[in-house]
């Protein structure tokens, strides 16, 4: 069994993941808002900007003299434009909204096991911390899907200044966690950003990968988790 004293969390498809696709939920503001905008195109148009806006401006726009508040605003109109709507104050009103709404449980759900998983790992008496690429509406997100209470910090790659798959990032959640890697394990779905960058740190990971996802690089069976409800058996055969 591992000795382990801290376990580190992804957020975004590990413990919560959007309840509709981001072209679903713009389309469905831009009616509430009078506009017919097709969420396909939406949704297509939102992935093209997301992609450019993070090659251009990584982490947020994090020392680039760039709010990540600004950032999202910039990636919402953006994506609106590319599909059809003009109108600035339309826009402006849109992305408003939509940054807002995106703190909202409204727009997460649990993975299954993700809940019980983690109060399981706290009565066990395992010190635990998220590490995402996040911005800062991330503490709130946690809060208002009830899972902020499990963890002694919250680092996202905007607070750290580095984002997964950098080590420094992982090296803050270390001293944040008061443990020595070898007393760590991060949990989440990124082979690279999550499962290699951690063991790269120094610690000890497991991949989220569930039935049916597509595989990737190959990984130790005992290293993989098809459900979150997984990680105490597998931390008990390490």
């Amino acid at each position: 069994m591992l000795r382990l004293r801290l376990l580190t969390w992804d957020v975004k498809d590990t413990l919560l993941r959007l309840r509709q696709p981001v072209g679903q939920s713009y389309a469905a503001e831009a009616r509430a808002q009078g506009l017919q905008v097709q969420p396909e195109a939406l949704g297509r148009s939102f992935r093209e900007v997301y992609g450019a806006q993070s090659r251009r401006f990584p982490n947020y726009g994090h020392g680039q003299g760039l709010s990540s508040r600004q950032w999202w605003l910039d990636v919402v109109k953006q994506s609106f434009r590319l599909s059809g709507v003009q109108d600035e104050a339309a826009l402006t009103k849109l992305a408003e909204k939509l940054y807002s709404d995106y703190c909202s449980s409204n727009n997460w759900e649990l993975l299954p096991g993700a809940a019980e998983t983690l109060s399981r790992c706290r009565q066990l008496g395992f010190r635990m911390g998220v590490v995402s690429n996040f911005d800062g509406r991330l503490e709130a997100i946690l809060s208002n899907c009830n899972l902020r209470h499990h963890f002694e910090f919250v680092l996202t790659s905007e607070a750290a200044g580095f984002a997964k798959p950098d080590g420094r990032i992982f090296e803050q959640a270390l001293r944040l966690g008061g443990a020595r890697p070898e007393q760590a394990a991060h949990v989440g779905d990124d082979y690279s950003r999550d499962y290699r960058a951690a063991r790269a740190a120094g610690m000890h990971s497991f991949l989220l990968r569930a039935a049916g996802h597509a595989e990737g690089p190959e990984v130790p069976p005992e290293h993989v988790l098809p459900t979150l409800s997984h990680l105490l058996a597998r931390i008990e055969k390490e």
